[in-house]
């Protein structure tokens, strides 16, 4: 028999439960489970008044921030309509049927005042590290650093040249971003290397291009994890470019000692970090081994002998080549850190071999940076079958970057500033560290996650 829909809107009176209605399976159960927001009021509490109207609670805009970061939802205009809307986004946030959700505005008013300037989202970032730590996710034997490119919320064609003069004072520039700019730069109290385009709307952003694409504004977001289930222990923002990038590793290796007493016993990277004071800095001051490709160009494909066909002799200071003549050294470093060892003349101008080792100029010249030996050590490294495994798990945090991208859908930035990126970082890393823990952690009843995409 045909059925037929009875009226379902007649009843004054419904006994409803939004526990009942989310499924055990889905992404935000797991998140939840692992989620300790109990001490962000205490966090907070200096930077609210203690008169006047109640706020709008800080942990509920942090919960609807987690979903919006966790599920990949952009806008938050868009995020409060479905947190009205989903009765799994309404009960994460501990709100019922009849609660108002809070309007949009007030994520931007809170992100730029008492969020930013009490690091809230560093603080929820941290708190739920030390989750990761306690469910035993991060080992502490290897980290992994690497960087990516983010757009940036800036226009092309609302820029100028990097060597034009611009006015900074003038009322239409005067945003939220150029501030900060600017007082980044009378703090910092040094000349910067001029950029080659500055935007007008975001300043500190940098212009760049992927290989073979077109030039963008972006900001760069570097990851260090820990290998061992690909946690994100650290993250930091800086521009596009890859002496910031290089430099930040240094700020999350000294913050992660410091705050969680956490070293790795190796670092795995790219040739950008294979810079000679890099490694130097690795293995001397922080005693890390370097599972990274040494950056030099000394190697020649040209035919004629390489400076690794040369024999150092440490206890001389001297190179010795391969027809038996040395090189010797003033001792006296250049300016970028580099000694110079040259043969003499009369030794290279007979020698057989010189059309295969200098046949361009009179003598051979090597040089050799202060930080030799630290390279030495990492070429040594590269040998081991520990170093082959390293170049393998390098992949996990480019696959952290690809969902990042792919999954939370932040392949451009909605906030402008140095400090704008940094907030949109730490609230996706946040997110990506819940998410796997929900995943790793959670017995779940069938394989299908609800919600994860």
């Amino acid at each position: 028999m045909m059925g037929r829909q009875s009226g379902g809107q007649e009843k004054l009176f419904y006994s409803f439960n939004l526990e009942d209605h989310v499924p055990e399976n889905h992404l935000l159960r797991g998140i939840d489970r692992y989620l300790d927001l109990s001490d962000l009021r205490k966090h907070l509490s200096a930077f609210y008044s203690h008169t006047g109207r109640p706020s709008i609670d800080p942990e509920l805009m942090i919960r609807m921030l987690i979903i919006g970061y966790s599920l990949g939802i952009r806008s938050e205009r868009r995020l409060c309509e479905e947190v009205h809307l989903n009765l799994a986004y309404r009960w994460f946030c501990r709100l019922g049927l009849e609660d108002k959700v809070p309007d949009h505005s007030t994520f931007s008013k809170n992100r730029h005042g008492r969020f930013r300037e009490s690091e809230a989202f560093r603080h929820l970032f941290e708190t739920v590290l030390k989750q990761c730590m306690a469910e035993g996710l991060v080992s502490g034997e290897g980290f992994a650093i690497d960087a990516s490119i983010i757009k940036s919320d800036a226009r092309s064609d609302h820029s100028l040249p990097g060597n034009e003069p611009i006015n900074w004072k003038d009322d239409v520039r005067s945003t939220r971003a150029v501030k900060e700019y600017l007082t980044a730069l009378e703090e910092e109290n040094s000349v910067a290397t001029i950029p080659k385009r500055i935007s007008l709307t975001d300043p500190a952003t940098r212009w760049t291009c992927a290989p073979g694409g077109p030039a963008f504004f972006a900001y760069s977001t570097n990851y260090l994890i820990d290998i061992d289930a690909g946690i994100i222990v650290d993250v930091e923002a800086t521009p596009a470019n890859r002496s910031d990038e290089v430099n930040s590793t240094k700020t999350m290796i000294d913050r992660v000692e410091e705050r969680f007493n956490v070293k790795p016993h190796h670092l795995i990277g790219d040739t950008a970090y294979g810079t000679a004071p890099m490694l130097s800095w690795m293995i001397e001051d922080k005693q890390i081994e370097p599972h990274v490709p040494v950056w030099g160009k000394s190697k020649r494909d040209d035919g004629t002998f390489s400076n690794s066909d040369f024999t150092f002799d440490p206890d001389l200071d001297r190179y010795t080549c391969p027809m038996g003549n040395h090189l010797n050294t003033t001792g006296r470093a250049t300016s970028d850190n580099y000694i110079l060892y040259r043969s003499k003349n009369l030794e290279c101008i007979d020698c057989p071999a010189k059309s295969i080792c200098c046949p361009k100029t009179p003598n051979r010249k090597i040089s050799r940076s202060i930080h030799e030996q630290s390279r030495d050590v990492a070429r040594a490294l590269s040998k081991t079958d520990a170093y082959k495994q390293s170049r393998k798990d390098r992949k996990k945090v480019e696959m952290l970057f690809a969902h990042l991208k792919r999954i939370l859908k932040l392949d451009r930035l909605r906030l402008r500033g140095l400090s704008g990126a940094q907030d949109e970082f730490l609230l996706a890393a946040t997110a990506q560290n819940l998410r796997r823990m929900a995943q790793w952690c959670t017995p779940l009843p069938t394989k299908r996650v609800i919600g994860h995409a």
